[in-house]
């Protein structure tokens, strides 16, 4: 990555002990002397924070909770990294001038700090799709405002982006968006009923946090990813497709005016995207098993079940009426999913909660970021009733 003589690549890492952030420094960590780190932050994570500021000693270690903060000096006592906690110090971590900053923060925490990265003109590598979920229009007028570079890490964006002719963009005919289809594929409604959340969070392909792994479990992972398409990519949501692909192998793909279908393949281990994201422009060597096809030896495709995967309906819904729903969407999901992880809700109620949700919030056009907080914040204190009546 590195030429000779030249200076280490500053980064930072906003959400480092998710399963995002150590992918990334799993990374960093096999390309010594390629990468300095700038900051690192995570939510509530002191033991591990600590062990990667020990290791990496960035110039800002940040934790947000704030309760949180006196057990985090105390862990880097001696070490002269400078230690702070709370939101606005997670902002403050995205100020500092590194040249590429993960954005891993999961859920509408990660917003301010990713515009406040795109809007001193980063490279910004977006895990956090929430941002573009709950205020996609205003993150990317900030992106061209700035200047800034957003280069998409979620395995699907990464995949399109790959691929994606920018230059000539009306060649462009149809998005296709592939999923899994999680752990609950073949399962009946009926049966979806009773399902746990060991079995929602145990995903058959991928291994990340909990709450990513639920959201795969409902397919609202796919439809806020749909979401995030039609902000990243020039394409209408009618062109935005959505294909069950149960090996994980192919990742997205774009289709062509001619009839041609590019697609990127790999094994579904996340450290290809970020490595991708991490190396830009140019490309970088990574750990991932490489792809065997003759030893997969078939690859499956299938539409995905409208009935048991409502969520898919939500989104595209959200998309459509543009404005506020989206936030609400993201944020009624978010609460009700905390509630299924507690076991005060069930499975199902995920997807019914958040349509509710979205039929008793006001719809809001939004022009500013305290016109997503307010949204984020009605939809979360209508969602956690409903999720408090279900109990």
């Amino acid at each position: 990555m590195k030429s000779s003589g030249s200076a280490p690549r500053r980064i930072t890492i906003l959400g480092s002990t998710g399963s995002i952030g150590c992918s990334t420094i799993d990374l960093v960590e096999r390309n010594p002397g390629v990468y300095e780190i700038e900051a690192l932050t995570a939510h509530s994570n002191v033991e591990k924070l600590a062990a990667q500021a020990r290791l990496f000693r960035p110039r800002l270690v940040v934790i947000g909770d704030e309760t949180l903060y006196g057990a985090l000096k105390e862990a880097l006592a001696g070490t002269n990294i400078a230690v702070a906690a709370g939101k606005d110090a997670l902002v403050e971590a995205a100020t500092l001038p590194a040249d590429w900053v993960m954005s891993a923060i999961v859920g509408a925490a990660g917003l301010a700090p990713t515009l406040a990265a795109v809007r001193r003109g980063a490279v910004v590598a977006l895990a956090n799709k929430e941002s573009l979920v709950c205020a996609g229009d205003l993150v990317m007028a900030e992106v061209e405002r700035a200047g800034a570079t957003l280069l998409p890490v979620d395995s699907e964006h990464n995949a399109i982006f790959q691929v994606f002719d920018f230059d000539r963009v009306e060649s462009v005919e149809r998005l296709i968006l592939t999923a899994s289809g999680g752990p609950f594929r073949t399962l009946a409604r009926s049966d979806m009923e009773k399902v746990t959340p060991e079995q929602a969070v145990a995903h058959p392909n991928w291994s990340m946090g909990a709450k990513i792994s639920v959201d795969s479990a409902t397919m609202m992972n796919k439809g806020l990813e749909v979401i995030e398409a039609a902000h990243l990519f020039p394409v209408p949501e009618a062109r935005i497709e959505v294909l069950v692909h149960p090996q994980s192998v192919i990742h997205s793909m774009v289709a062509y005016v001619d009839g041609s279908v590019l697609a990127q393949l790999g094994s579904p281990d996340m450290r290809t995207p970020i490595a991708y994201a991490l190396g830009w422009p140019k490309r970088m060597a990574a750990p991932s098993a490489r792809l065997d096809l003759a030893a997969l030896g078939t690859l499956s495709f299938e539409a995905p079940d409208p009935e048991r995967f409502p969520a898919l309906r939500l989104a595209r819904q959200a998309l459509q009426t543009g404005g506020a729903a989206p936030t609400v969407l993201n944020a009624a999901n978010e609460v009700a999913v905390a509630g299924f992880l507690a076991r005060r809700i069930g499975f199902l109620d995920i997807a019914r909660i958040v349509e509710e949700t979205m039929d008793r919030a006001v719809a809001v056009r939004l022009s500013s970021l305290d016109d997503v907080h307010a949204a984020d914040a009605e939809a979360r204190r209508i969602a956690s009733d409903l999720v408090a009546s279900a109990g």
